[in-house]
């Protein structure tokens, strides 16, 4: 068969498969990359490649770097001392809201922030008596601008910065995004505030996260504890509820609260057996008593995690919203040491992220095991088996054939034309399949028409990187979205409402705004 027929038959099938969401993404990457090393399209080292690309590397990195800044409680931090000072009012809230989620995601990912922020969002709607449904969808929207002002604010951005550097381009500066991400930014807060009050639904929180200090102030009102709150609750100590489930090997042990539990290094301050609280005398561990622990966060974290007890809030959750906890400024330092590196092109930037990720390790403010379960495997195996697919649509010729087809249907040489149709395209299948993958397929082709049209490809890559960002249409159409359904109470239908005007104002930036920066 024909390579460049077997190619888009590949394609189409990797489209359908993604539009589907019945086969899980990686194994869709995966199955085009063997698909096609089977049908002799590219050879094994060839599919294998992306595994190994620095541009995978990088991103792999920059999900430990935001792991570590999140658990430290610096975006808690943040958004405290932020919202803090934001007042009550809706419009004020917005404002802030969106400018705080905008600059972190710039800096952790779309996702990072999101999640970071989200518990402090819904927690100050409820304190200013404002529907959650009212924030949310500005939250993740705002999120997915922010993402246009660094290289780091989203794997796109990095994958066409490299694509523009290996096709007669050259690579974009850390914050060369920001030439176009800052007037997406304020225009997508604008539209927020224009819109927002009447196209976004007003709905209470389907779950309200924990609020830590009224949390902890319950817990010592319900078990009769004496100490402050500050006391049991602060950057280096906790507490914990647990309850003691049948079969557990606690049963049977008698514990004096005050005293440690035995193999542990927490403290049981009292014990609840029904409506009876039990704080100054021993007692006899049965099935269904819930105690209350303290201790530093990192021992809580241990014992609610071993078997035999059950967690009523994990304390490896709570620990986030602790504001600068333990490493926090390790974490702020490892940050800005790469941000610097990244910034004067020092070394590549798998390189500053390597060595942010060892300095983390190193400096203990985070362990290996969080390293490998904050890395998003399931983006790192989308990015590494959809390379391949890239590089056949280019070196079959299939990017040209179809550039080829879309200048003739256009009916001329126009460039702001092709820039429209490509974005046109990129912003819809953003709205299908993961915005990454939409990029790495429409990349070769845009390549190919800058190519044909004797034309810079920076504007493409960079045109293609906002209208990808605008995946507005569907809770499923990003992570970020799928994050704030619940917590917001929304339904699907109502993310394209607000979405359709944004989604026309990113797709205006990307054809009429970035070639005026970065000129054809």
């Amino acid at each position: 068969m024909d390579p460049v027929i077997t190619t888009l038959v590949i394609l189409a099938v990797a489209i359908i498969a993604f539009v589907s969401n019945r086969v899980p993404l990686e194994i869709v990457a995966v199955g085009v990359a063997l698909a096609l090393w089977a049908t002799g399209i590219l050879t094994l080292p060839e599919v294998l490649s992306g595994f190994g690309d620095p541009t995978v590397i990088f991103i792999a990195t920059l999900f430990i770097v935001s792991e570590a800044l999140d658990a430290a409680g610096v975006m808690a931090w943040a958004g405290q001392w932020v919202i803090g000072r934001a007042g009550t009012k809706p419009t004020r809230l917005v404002i802030v809201i969106g400018l705080l989620v905008a600059v972190v995601s710039a800096f952790i990912s779309i996702n990072g922030a999101v999640a970071a922020l989200l518990p402090l969002v819904v927690v100050v709607a409820a304190r200013a008596g404002i529907a959650a449904s009212k924030l949310l969808i500005p939250l993740a929207f705002a999120a997915s601008a922010g993402s246009l002002l660094t290289l780091t604010g989203t794997p796109v951005n990095i994958v066409v910065s490299d694509i523009a550097a290996s096709n007669g381009g050259r690579a974009f500066g850390y914050f060369e995004f920001a030439l176009v991400g800052i007037p997406v930014v304020l225009g997508t807060i604008a539209i927020i505030l224009l819109f927002g009050p009447r196209l976004l639904p007003e709905r209470p929180a389907a779950t309200v996260p924990v609020d830590l200090s009224r949390h902890a102030r319950l817990l010592r009102d319900q078990y009769h504890v004496t100490l402050e709150t500050a006391a049991i609750v602060n950057t280096t100590d906790g507490v914990s509820e647990i309850v003691v489930p049948p079969r557990s090997p606690m049963i049977g042990e008698r514990v004096v609260p005050g005293m440690a539990v035995p193999g542990d290094a927490v403290v049981v301050l009292a014990v609840r057996r029904g409506d009876d609280v039990i704080n100054d005398q021993e007692v006899v561990i049965r099935a269904g008593d819930a105690l209350l622990m303290q201790g530093s966060w990192d021992d809580l974290v241990i014992h609610s995690e071993t078997s035999g007890v059950l967690a009523v809030d994990a304390p490896r959750q709570l620990r986030r919203s602790v504001p600068l906890g333990r490493g926090a400024r390790r974490s702020l330092i490892v940050l800005a040491g790469m941000v610097v590196l990244l910034a004067t092109g020092l070394v590549p930037p798998a390189v500053a992220g390597l060595l942010a990720v060892g300095a983390l390790i190193l400096s203990r403010g985070l362990t290996f095991p969080q390293a490998y379960r904050s890395v998003s495997w399931t983006t790192i195996v989308l990015i590494a088996g959809m390379m391949p697919l890239a590089t056949a649509v280019s070196v079959t010729g299939t990017a040209d054939l179809v550039a080829d087809a879309l200048i003739g249907w256009l009916g001329g040489s126009n460039p702001y034309l092709s820039l429209l149709a490509l974005c046109a395209l990129t912003l819809i299948l953003g709205q299908l399949i993961s915005n990454t993958a939409t990029v790495l397929i429409v990349a070769p082709i845009a390549v190919a028409l800058a190519g044909i049209l004797d034309l810079s490809v920076m504007p493409f890559m960079m045109a293609l990187t906002v209208a990808g960002a605008a995946a507005f249409f569907t809770p499923i159409a990003t992570p970020a979205n799928l994050m704030v359904m619940e917590p917001g109470g929304y339904r699907f239908g109502d993310y394209w409402k607000l979405g359709l005007p944004l989604a026309l104002f990113f797709l205006a930036m990307a054809v009429l705004y970035v070639p005026l920066i970065w000129p054809f």
